[in-house]
């Protein structure tokens, strides 16, 4: 059975310190400390996990109609593309999870400065 929008969420959302949050004009989700550790695409269909070079090689191994790397630069540095409708919960969630441990480990993100008038 095909993974929903509604699915993911509720996986990202299920761990703990996450949060919804946009980021040009798409859903994204943070881990407590501010950082993003996945997005859905505009449309909704595809999601995007912040992996690890290594950890993207395995699920690109083990699911290459599910998962691939992102465009450019990004995905090379372990950013992988799921296509939510080949996706299923248990594989959508190990990546889900990886990339959520991988962004509370990173230092928090930068507030950004307003802007003096």
């Amino acid at each position: 059975m095909p993974m929903t929008p509604t699915q993911f969420r509720k996986i990202a959302l299920g761990l703990a310190g996450a949060t919804e949050q946009s980021h040009m004009s798409h859903p994204d989700f943070r881990a407590a400390n501010g950082k993003i550790f996945a997005t859905l695409t505009e449309k909704e269909d595809r999601a995007a996990v912040m992996l690890t070079p290594e950890q993207q090689a395995g699920f690109l191994r083990d699911a290459p109609k599910v998962f691939e790397p992102a465009a450019g630069a990004w995905g090379r540095g372990g950013s992988t593309m799921i296509t939510l409708k080949s996706a299923d919960a248990e594989m959508v969630g190990e990546a889900v999870t990886l990339a959520w441990q991988n962004k509370n480990a990173a230092p928090p993100a930068k507030k950004k400065a307003a802007k003096k008038r």
